[in-house]
């Protein structure tokens, strides 16, 4: 088989036939490597961009939960104390930095892994279930000792907070993965 690479067609013993004839070896089937490699930076920052909304809108909500007290923002520290980080900065801004990384970067990877698979009608209805399954591990992480009132307070704004999160990230992921470059 013998392939011209300036006519985009394939030569062989049974006649000519074009690249759109032949399948495709690559996953995503765009096009060349450098298309390919561009798609994926642009669904990257999908997910980074739906992550940061959802992180936000989640912020608000936790906000308010500290209002009520039924959330500390203290319980962020221990993400910088983890990795030793409280040496050398706050412990509380930089824990909050790195929870905003993993909701800009993790979350949003696996939410477009699993999204497909879980229940609701529209991607920004099942961003709420997969917010309600990342709730369950922030619960038990950032659990602060509450009790009484304070305790249902947290459980509350807490599961809120994730379904916003969710929300909001399956918003942004419906609105800017409709765009015709984008894999997602």
């Amino acid at each position: 088989m013998v392939v011209d690479e300036n006519e985009q067609t394939t030569t062989s013993e049974g006649g000519t036939t074009t690249v759109a004839d032949v399948e495709k070896t690559s996953i995503t089937e765009l096009g060349t490597p450098s298309e390919e490699l561009a798609a994926i930076v642009r669904d990257g920052m999908v997910g980074a961009i739906g992550g940061l909304v959802g992180t936000a809108l989640m912020t608000v909500v936790l906000l308010v939960g500290n209002t009520l007290g039924g959330f500390d923002w203290v319980s962020f520290a221990v993400l910088a104390e983890l990795i030793n980080l409280d040496a050398i900065a706050p412990a509380v801004p930089t824990g909050y930095l790195i929870f905003l990384g993993g909701g800009m970067t993790t979350w949003p990877l696996l939410f477009a892994s699993v999204e497909q698979y879980l229940p609701g009608k529209t991607i920004r209805q099942r961003g709420i279930p997969f917010g309600t399954v990342l709730w369950t591990g922030f619960v038990i992480a950032f659990y602060g000792g509450y009790t009484g009132t304070g305790l249902y307070v947290y459980l509350v704004t807490t599961l809120v907070a994730h379904w916003v999160y969710g929300f909001g990230l399956g918003s942004v992921f419906d609105y800017l993965g409709n765009r015709p470059e984008t894999l997602v």
